[in-house]
């Protein structure tokens, strides 16, 4: 540890430090304004601005601009296929340095043992990964998952240097009702508690800050994001791969608010990374649709940093970690280099390689119960019915919000039959982890899916195997292989599997590298869409997020139909 007089040396400029940048445009998040200097590193940080005559190396930026390290505020890494290891090395060529991430997917299906394989993976990456710890596994009472988490078992991670928060607190009914277990958590000795409110009421919403709950990425409106920055929130608007909110929530964002809202993905797939990118997507958006680019970055630095308690992060500035990046143009949002700690790690879209695939810890995550599969059939109140009123779960394009249906369907020898002129497909949720049998059936409209089926072991939150199909056996053909992959992503038309991506890492991750995910993934998309699914759903995106039961109107679990509004289980076939 250099000394103290050492220290204000270096950044008064009078002895020689490791690196200084010359004929910076630097974009100073900490004052709002774009101006010309000379950047100094020295042991990973940045030692000040100004002029710095003694250095080891220079950089000369010709005028570039310079802009912190991107932050994304809410990420569950799980959700991009990926290992650990590549879906970081796939962000920091993107110019995220930084990413706050919540693994409750793969706790859910691995308890304490998925949260351990989460920060072993991270632990030496040249990228700044923090962890919330996940506050509800499973999300509710209403479905079955892999493991059961309480206060007591999230102890052991506290004191760990990447564990900083707890996750988004779905169970709102658990903490404005003070459920012993909820408050517990709440407790916990963590920087900061993010939140999960969707729809939640503007009266309700004072007792979930008061909570401690201070961030929210479940804004679907404007007016929703207005209730909570009114109350103090940090509200992060989000785009995902299914749900995609930046554009209808940025009109809520004014010059007098900005300051308290920030940039997440959420949940992003492989193919969206690469393509488009990651917060430096957000930031393109944003930028092209009319906002201040400076306010914008502010959004995407250091407003994530301050949000969520990440002192020395998310500005370039005396004292903070020296993560950085080099643009020509603001406007395009075109990165040219990538640094972390003073180190470059990318240069125009390379990334750097972190992949080990020897990582075969979670194989066996698939346990179906003996005839799991012969249990989609759903019968007519009375047999001799003709048709039947049925709930439905009715998707939404874009949105990881449902609506609850009631439609008529045909009645074929006492069976509730799929109808392909509705568009109304059948739906199966199986439990995965304990060989119970569990199996929740229902019927769902939107998808648009004309012929075959569609199965996955991604299902949030607790993660079972969700098929979809327009008949029993498709449907049985994809759980089979959904089964002898380990888990994984399959689709089936007719009595053929046309395609699939194995996911052997918890049934949630691959062991590939990510251009490979991408690339299967990309087909399996185009496969989806020949098999009738509709443009405006991401296939498997979407069908993950039709099983969680904390987003309304109506979702499935492997226990049955859940009406969200009100917490509570219904019979598929109306009275």
């Amino acid at each position: 540890m250099p000394s103290f007089k050492r220290r204000m040396d270096e950044a008064r400029g009078l002895v020689k430090i490791d690196l200084v940048l010359r004929n910076a445009r630097l974009v100073n998040v900490l004052s709002g304004e774009i101006h010309v200097t000379e950047i100094g590193i020295h042991q990973g940080y940045f030692v000040g601005i100004g002029k710095f005559e003694h250095a080891e190396r220079e950089l000369d930026l010709c005028g570039n601009f310079v802009v912190p390290g991107l932050i994304d505020g809410h990420v569950h890494i799980e959700s991009s296929h990926l290992c650990p290891e590549e879906f970081c090395s796939l962000l920091l060529s993107h110019g995220v340095t930084t990413a706050v991430v919540d693994p409750h997917e793969i706790a859910n299906v691995c308890g304490s043992q998925g949260i351990r394989y989460i920060l072993n993976s991270v632990e030496n990456l040249p990228f700044n990964t923090f962890v919330a710890l996940p506050s509800c596994v499973p999300a509710t009472d209403l479905e079955t998952s892999g493991a059961r988490l309480e206060a007591k078992d999230l102890y052991e991670f506290i004191t760990h240097a990447k564990v900083i928060g707890l996750g988004e607190v779905m169970d709102f009914q658990g903490v404005l009702q003070a459920k012993p277990a909820m408050v517990e958590k709440l407790e916990l000795p963590v920087n900061f508690i993010d939140g999960h409110a969707p729809g939640m009421s503007p009266q309700d919403l004072n007792a979930y800050f008061i909570a401690g709950i201070h961030t929210d990425h479940e804004c679907s409106t404007v007016e929703e994001v207005r209730e909570r920055l009114r109350r103090g929130f940090h509200v992060m608007l989000r785009e995902g791969s299914a749900a995609k909110n930046l554009l209808d929530l940025l009109p809520a964002v004014t010059s007098g608010n900005a300051g308290q809202c920030l940039f997440v993905t959420d949940d992003r797939h492989p193919m969206d990374l690469i393509r488009e990118g990651s917060i430096d997507y957000m930031v393109r958006v944003a930028i092209q649709s009319g906002m201040d680019p400076i306010q914008v970055i502010q959004m995407a630095t250091i407003n994530a940093a301050r949000a969520i308690n990440l002192p020395r992060l998310g500005a370039v500035a005396p004292g903070y970690q020296a993560d950085f990046v080099i643009l020509k143009d603001l406007n395009q949002f075109e990165i040219e280099e990538v640094y972390w700690r003073g180190v470059r790690q990318s240069k125009r879209g390379q990334r750097p390689r972190f992949h080990d695939n020897s990582n075969k810890e979670f194989t066996a995550s698939v346990h179906l119960g003996s005839g799991s599969s012969t249990k989609l059939k759903v019968s007519a109140k009375r047999p001799q019915d003709i048709t039947a009123q049925v709930h439905v779960i009715g998707v939404q394009g874009h949105s990881l919000m449902t609506s609850a249906l009631v439609r008529e369907l045909p009645v074929m020898e006492g069976l509730v039959q799929t109808d392909l002129k509705q568009g109304i497909a059948k739906l199966a949720v199986l439990e995965r982890h304990h060989g119970t049998g569990n199996v929740g059936v229902g019927f769902v409209e939107g998808l648009g899916l004309k012929s075959g089926a569609i199965a996955s072991t991604v299902a949030h939150d607790s993660h079972n195997l969700i098929v979809a199909g327009m008949s029993d056996e498709a449907m049985d053909l994809a759980i089979l292989t959904c089964e002898e992959m380990g888990g994984g992503l399959c689709l089936v038309d007719g009595d053929q599997v046309i395609g699939k991506l194995p996911l052997p890492i918890a049934g949630l991750m691959s062991d590939l590298e990510a251009e490979a995910v991408a690339k299967t993934l990309a087909e399996l998309h185009e496969k989806a869409h020949s098999l009738g699914m509709s443009e405006t759903v991401d296939p498997f995106m979407t069908l993950a997020f039709l099983s969680l039961p904390v987003i309304p109107e109506l979702k499935l679990t492997d226990l049955g139909l859940v009406d969200v509004k009100h917490f509570q289980l219904i019979e598929t076939v109306c009275g």
